[in-house]
């Protein structure tokens, strides 16, 4: 039986991912700053603060999965909040691979979550593919200094994957459950121009692309985790509204109003870009969710 350690397994992805391994026949552990283990998981402690992981966590594992992270949407962004952001998945990375290092624990791979803002915050026509150059915004360095933080990995010669994702939508939490309740009213609309590109992606989907990056040994580095279908957060919140049956006549949320709210992580709602999925399609991947239609009939069915 092989064996996956995931950190940030409590979360949302987390939570999903260890369900489907562990009906797949895979051993599951979590490393987390709390070990009350309530569930059938096991959980070994770490803390990055003090530099603290339970070594046993290591010696157990085939494959790494790393989630962990502080929140991007969780509090401002002043400036401590975002270097607590960037310390959050930079210095949980080194002290994994410092202690694999220590250990010499001959990984089968490494596998780290990072995100689509590697493209940057902007309105653009073109479609950013694995291969363009990060863009140089914060969004952008968060996300660069994530994969950076990875690589030392590749020198012990453990394959190493970075999944960009996207919006993860999901029956159970996240931006999802955040929007419905205002389209079920009758009063949901777009943001901003409209205009700006949505990279979605069911979360189903996001999960079996890191079954595939368990299991697929000729995956190794940046892959978009991104729906293949691309569409505007009008189309987008139209969509919602259709699937509800509700109406879609309120006027846009001027962007002025959300800057005012959420400050300088309103640039995450009224920018974006269109994100290719033909790499991760390329190495055989099947979304089962390709369109936005099908992906929310099937969560709000749920």
């Amino acid at each position: 039986m092989q064996s996956v350690l995931i950190t940030g397994g409590s979360g949302l992805i987390g939570s999903e991912l260890s369900e489907k391994l562990l009906r797949r026949g895979y051993q599951v552990f979590h490393l987390s700053r709390s070990i009350s283990n309530s569930t059938s998981i096991i959980k070994f402690k770490w803390d990055y603060h003090s530099n603290f992981i339970d070594s046993e966590a290591i010696q157990k594992a085939d494959f790494i999965i790393h989630l962990a992270g502080e929140s991007l949407v969780q509090k401002r962004w002043t400036k401590k909040q975002k270097t607590s952001i960037i310390e959050s998945r930079v210095k949980t990375t080194n002290l994994l691979f410092s202690e694999v290092k220590r250990q010499n624990k001959k990984l089968k791979a490494f596998i780290t979550a990072s995100g689509v803002g590697y493209y940057g915050a902007i309105n653009s026509e073109d479609i950013a593919t694995e291969e363009d150059h990060y863009h140089n915004d914060f969004l952008g360095n968060v996300c660069l200094q994530w994969e950076k933080s990875a690589e030392p990995f590749n020198k012990l010669s453990i394959r190493t994957v970075a999944l960009r994702t996207g919006m993860v939508l999901s029956s159970k939490g996240g931006a999802l459950s955040k929007l419905l309740p205002t389209f079920k009213w009758g009063i949901g609309s777009a943001i901003g121009s409209g205009q700006q590109n949505v990279s979605w992606i069911h979360i189903d989907d996001l999960c079996e692309m890191y079954i595939k990056a368990i299991e697929d040994d000729k995956m190794e580095g940046a892959y978009n985790a991104v729906a293949p279908e691309h569409i505007s957060n009008y189309k987008f919140s139209k969509t919602i509204a259709s699937i509800l049956k509700k109406p879609f006549w309120m006027p846009n949320i001027p962007g002025v109003i959300l800057k005012l709210i959420l400050g300088k992580m309103s640039i995450m709602l009224l920018k974006g870009i269109k994100v290719s999925s033909k790499k991760i399609e390329g190495a055989g991947f099947k979304f089962a969710f390709p369109t936005l239609e099908s992906a929310l009939q099937n969560l709000i069915e749920k």
